[in-house]
């Protein structure tokens, strides 16, 4: 590297293009006088624009051709490159640039968020009459969805990074290509634990920059998965599509109401939030499937799904407003069961019905999911209790609700005095020593209030250390659920 410095500052004037391409030469790359005329031209509106726009902080001649140049074409006489190809985080043009330079057949794009430096890409495009290459202005994200066949770039970012940034543009079968420093081992191993079954290591290549000490190595990863505007594109195929883009849409207000255990009452419909739960409902229960929800850069409906199932199409502040819970990710449109009525006068069945008249529908929800996971037979919604169906008592159940039979009961201060009910109190004998009918009611009190006095004094306790005043009532439901079904097997 030494010796090159010399070799130039040893020249009468500055270097020139002839410099250029004996230094190039001496790297192993050989360009055709057109295509040596454009990189010079490149490299003259690089030190041009340079001092207002700090484009590169390498200026000395020998360094920009070896350290710039060069190390941007080198990969292509490595690995065939795919096309079209997105150079990532391209900055001031590189590799982008140099390579279409080198290999003119490919269609190239390139990626830059930075507004000054878009604008002497756009130059730097129009001014070397480049054909078949394209400035993308803006940050690349998951949701850019433009087909490419491969991407490379030489941000310093981390490969699990880049990797999950390009998950919405790379074809199946496409390239990533990372110009990476020599000490990047701990970067592949995060990638293989996160992306395992999505993108496979291909390549692994050490090298260096000639006449430099600089130690490089080229990573590729080849992607197995499909790419989210493939999935789309089949999906739109198999469900009815609508886009909503307006508050104002009757769709998107009757959706709104859902919010609200008043509204999924009177609807008759329920919004399910949370990617388990989704996928449970749309496997066990898809006759009670309307629609998919979701926004820019989200998935598709599943393969498999209902093909009655409705798909909108939401912009990103519209479906922030419905994402209540704040998962990011698609929501389901489900139909509601119906929820027959329970008289007392019928009685119990075998085994355990949990009572619920809490108010808090995280509450309801924990509550159900706990009766369904200890095996109860049903679960009694109280008149005081919140809606089972409200989104916070979905994602709370897991998508249980729909696997416990419900009833809808008479309210708490109606409960016949005569019934078989196991009532949780913070006061009364320990439930390690009560005694559970074969049949019988777990009844734990309204959230502040508790039980009403007829209960009270009927009621077991769970015992708890004695500066700490109360269980929450769910957590209370689910503690005693699991003594009951620790006794009976």
């Amino acid at each position: 590297m030494a010796a090159q410095n010399r070799q130039f500052s040893a020249h009468a004037g500055p270097p020139g293009i002839d410099d250029l391409g004996a230094l190039l030469r001496t790297c192993g790359l050989r360009l055709n006088a057109a295509q040596l005329e454009q990189l010079w031209l490149y490299h003259c509106l690089l030190r041009e624009h340079n001092p207002e726009l700090n484009l590169t902080r390498v200026h000395n001649f020998a360094n920009m051709v070896l350290k710039l140049y060069v190390d941007s074409i080198l990969p292509a006489d490595m690995v065939p490159l795919p096309s079209p190809l997105l150079d990532l985080g391209t900055g001031p043009g590189m590799p982008g640039i140099p390579l279409k330079i080198y290999r003119p057949e490919i269609e190239m794009l390139l990626g830059e968020s930075r507004g000054k430096r878009v604008e002497f890409l756009h130059l730097a495009v129009e001014r070397l009459g480049l054909e078949g290459i394209r400035v993308v202005a803006g940050r690349i994200a998951a949701h850019f969805e433009e087909p490419v066949a491969g991407v490379i770039t030489r941000a310093v970012e981390p490969v699990t990074e880049t990797l999950e940034r390009v998950r919405g543009c790379l074809a199946a079968g496409g390239q990533v290509l990372f110009m990476k420093g020599p000490h990047c081992d701990a970067e592949i191993a995060a990638a293989g634990d996160r992306f395992k079954g999505a993108y496979a290591l291909s390549l692994d290549r050490p090298y260096r920059i000639p006449h430099t000490r600089h130690q490089r190595r080229l990573l590729v990863y080849r992607r197995l998965d499909e790419p989210l505007y493939s999935r789309k594109a089949k999906a739109m195929i198999e469900h009815p599509v609508r886009t909503i883009t307006s508050s104002q849409n009757t769709h998107f207000k009757e959706m709104k109401k859902l919010l609200t255990g008043r509204g999924v009452r009177k609807g008759g419909k329920a919004l399910v939030s949370g990617g388990k739960p989704v996928g449970e409902i749309l496997e066990n229960h898809p006759d009670r499937c309307e629609a998919w929800i979701s926004s820019a850069g989200q998935a598709p409906p599943p393969p498999h799904s209902p093909p009655q199932l409705m798909w909108f199409q939401l912009d990103p502040g519209l479906f922030d407003e419905l994402d209540v819970s704040g998962t990011h990710a698609p929501l389901l449109l489900i139909r509601l069961p119906e929820i027959p009525e329970w008289h007392p006068n019928e009685g119990f069945p075998a085994g355990c019905s949990v009572l619920i008249p809490f108010q808090d529908p995280e509450n309801v929800g924990a509550a159900i999911r706990s009766a369904a996971a200890f095996g109860a037979a049903q679960a009694i919604l109280l008149a005081e209790s919140a809606h089972p169906f409200h989104p916070k008592a979905l994602r709370a159940s897991g998508g249980a609700v729909l696997s416990l039979p419900l009833r809808q009961g008479p309210a708490l201060g109606d409960l016949p005095e005569d019934l078989p009910i196991v009532a949780l109190s913070a006061q009364g004998p320990d439930i390690r020593t009560a005694a559970f009918p074969p049949a019988f009611g777990l009844l734990a009190g309204l959230e502040g209030p508790g039980l009403p006095e007829l209960w009270r004094g009927r009621a077991v306790s769970i015992p708890i250390r004695a500066e700490v005043e109360s269980l929450n009532a769910a957590a209370a439901t689910a503690v005693a659920l699991y003594e009951w079904r620790r006794r009976t097997g």
